[in-house]
């Protein structure tokens, strides 16, 4: 259960510095001596929102794995306090809290026989307003409000076991005043009790059903593609029920076209709320932050969570090491509706982008992900990005109908259950008849990527016998991976059309052969960018997103360490010498900001806006050193880019009438 939290973009960061997905603290799942496999849970919850509270009443239903044991952890959420715990007989059983790992400790007393079915009752309350400190840090996944309310799986507002790994069924009855609603997933009934309401929501198969919303009035209907969305967004999102009805129901046909049927022909989207994840899928339904549903439709948050109906509530990973399975598959769907819906170039520059996420973690192994904490960005980068990154190059190794037979083929044969990497290789292997070892053991068993090296030489050949006459192109692709196997392709650009051949690469130095017709001008690896792979330009754009990053989390050194290492390669990158102006900036250090802008409007200008946006903050350096037609003059040289990337013509204009005024601590006086 990740979630999209990236935050990082392709265009300037000009403002406060945040990030949600915080290295330290995020809680993980508490280890546990003693198994156990869980079944389901029987919820019973009153949810109070003018006193923004819960009180509730939890039923575990689990059964051991190992024999004699005599204790279970649980995970749940610090402000929730627990007054008592009983078995089955209504026995109290003893339980310790631990406020480091978020669990509650059962100790039974006498061990409890393998295999046999047991359970627990839970009896606690408290408040959740959202400001109390979350299991997974700095981030938002339950709150109750006045008007509305959400309380998510990762909140662990109920007692957890087997965190993203372990499926369950649920029985959740949420009693709230007259006047709300309750949404969650499953077979859904609802009756009035007093001055109540109670809802019920039952879900027999074994998913991830944890997560509700507290709601105020009716949805918003949307019909689109044949499929039914319920969509509850509020204040300035009340607009935009009909554009992302229109895009769900748009994105479960394609889905569906691709992977089969989902687990649910209908959803319904939720609006949650500020400091809380970008989105968040759960069986039917997909919640989305304020942000994120912006003014017009963000189809890669929200292909990410639709595609999860599929990868993550049909089949989910059986442990955390697997991850990729479903974040790699979420991330690389967001690839899949570009290409759909836009074009297959712009897929291509989006898996690039892609790559480069992933190779910012390249020292792990992706079967190693569960080493990795919780929404962090290492684990994104390593599970997500780099996921779709194997997905695609799997699709370039096995062709489009193989495998996108071998997804359908996977979901349909384990739907509702645990799955491994295993199970996936031999679903591909099954779709194309031949083993695949070598890329899984490469790609995900392995860590590093390749750096491809080229050495050819052009042979004119005379083929006689009335043939004409051509080109020979031997040479050698040579890389540092003694291990690496892949089908890679070259493209012979010539003087007439360009030719493309695969060449099979196995280990640090393969030969090829290829005859064209036409008279060989240059020669390029990979042309497509099918292979995650390390070349000047990728190395430059890892290091400046590893600065990116290290931005976010307010560290100015590491930033700039990596910034400087991307000039090292390429002196004339635009994009480094910004970001490391804008480091200085943030700092109040002026005069290197201002030298490192005109670096910037030196260099190679890509992307484009670091031109419009070098000129914008020059014009604020010499508004705060009294500079006032120094700064003038660089507003309008902004102005005269034509450039608007995130506001830039309107921030330009702002301060042609206006002096920029640095903000000042409060403590600055």
């Amino acid at each position: 259960m990740f979630r999209d939290l990236r935050i990082w973009t392709a265009v300037p960061a000009v403002a406060a510095l945040f990030f949600l997905a915080a290295f330290p603290a995020a809680a993980q799942p508490p280890a546990r001596s003693n198994r156990i496999e869980l079944q389901d849970y029987a919820i019973d919850a009153e949810i109070s929102p003018n006193t923004q509270s819960i009180t509730a009443k939890c039923t575990v239903r689990f059964t051991p794995v190992d024999d004699g044991l005599t204790n279970a952890s649980f995970e749940l959420n610090n402000a929730l306090n627990v007054s008592r715990v009983v078995d089955a007989q209504g026995k109290q059983i003893e339980a310790s809290r631990s406020q480091q790992d978020f669990s509650v400790r059962l100790n039974f007393g006498q061990p409890l026989p393998k295999g046999q079915p047991y359970s627990v009752t839970f009896y606690y309350d408290g408040k959740l307003t959202g400001e109390e400190e979350s299991p997974v840090f700095g981030i938002k996944f339950a709150a109750i409000h006045p008007d509305y309310a959400f309380l998510l799986y990762p909140a662990r507002w109920f007692p957890v076991s087997g965190y993203t790994a372990d499926r369950f069924g649920a029985d959740i009855r949420v009693t709230v005043p007259t006047g709300y609603s309750v949404v969650g997933s499953g077979i859904d009934s609802h009756q009035t009790q007093g001055d109540k309401n109670l809802f019920e929501f039952k879900m027999e198969r074994h998913s991830f059903p944890g997560s509700i919303a507290v709601v105020k009035g009716p949805p918003a209907n949307i019909a689109s593609e044949g499929a039914q969305t319920a969509i509850y967004f509020r204040g300035q999102e009340a607009g935009m029920p009909q554009a992302y009805g229109d895009a769900a129901g748009k994105m479960m046909t394609q889905f569906t076209s691709l992977f089969g049927l989902p687990p649910s022909a209908n959803l319904t989207l939720v609006e949650t709320d500020a400091g809380a994840p970008n989105g968040y899928a759960a069986p039917g339904l997909v919640f989305l932050s304020p942000s994120a549903i912006g003014t017009r439709v963000n189809s890669k948050v929200l292909a990410n969570e639709i595609s999860r109906q599929w990868w993550e509530e049909l089949v989910s990973p059986v442990s955390r090491n697997h991850l990729w399975l479903e974040n790699g598959m979420a991330t690389y769907s967001e690839a899949l509706w570009t290409e759909h819906s836009i074009s297959a170039g712009a897929m291509e520059t989006q898996v690039r982008g892609e790559m480069v996420a992933a190779l910012t973690v390249d020292n792990i192994p992706v079967i190693q992900a569960g080493r990795l904490e919780d929404y962090s960005p290492e684990l994104w980068a390593l599970t997500g990005s780099k996921g779709a990154s194997v997905l695609n190059m799997l699709r370039h190794v096995m062709g489009d109908e193989k495998f996108f037979l071998a997804l359908k083929n996977f979901l349909h044969q384990n739907t509702w259950k645990p799955v491994s990497t295993d199970d996936f290789r031999k679903a591909a292997e099954d779709a194309t008849g031949q083993s695949l070892d070598y890329f899984f053991i490469q790609w995900i068993e392995s860590s590093g990527a390749p750096e491809f090296k080229l050495d050819y030489t052009v042979f004119r050949i005379h083929k006689g016998g009335g043939a004409a006459d051509g080109f020979r192109v031997m040479g050698k692709i040579t890389q540092d991976l003694d291990t690496f196997r892949m089908p890679v392709t070259l493209r012979i650009e010539t003087e007439g059309n360009p030719e493309e051949q695969k060449v099979e690469v196995m280990g640090t130095s393969s030969e090829f052969s290829v005859d064209t017709f036409g008279k060989p001008k240059k020669i390029v690896i990979d042309p497509n960018n099918q292979v995650l792979r390390y070349d000047p330009d990728i190395r430059v754009a890892v290091a400046i997103r590893r600065g990116e990053q290290f931005m976010q989390l307010g560290d100015f050194s590491e930033a700039l360490r990596e910034y400087q290492k991307a000039l090292e390669t390429k002196r004339t990158s635009s994009l480094a010498n910004y970001r490391i102006a804008e480091a200085y900036f943030l700092q109040n250090n002026y005069q290197e900001a201002a030298n490192k802008f005109r670096l910037a409007l030196d260099g190679d200008l890509d992307p484009k806006w670091t031109e419009v946006w070098s000129r914008i903050h020059l014009g604020w350096i010499y508004d705060i050193s009294g500079q006032r037609d120094r700064a003038v003059d660089q507003y309008n040289q902004a102005i005269r880019t034509k450039d608007n990337t995130q506001g830039a013509q309107d921030e330009a204009s702002k301060y042609l009438k206006t002096a920029y005024q640095r903000e000042r601590a409060s403590g600055d006086r």
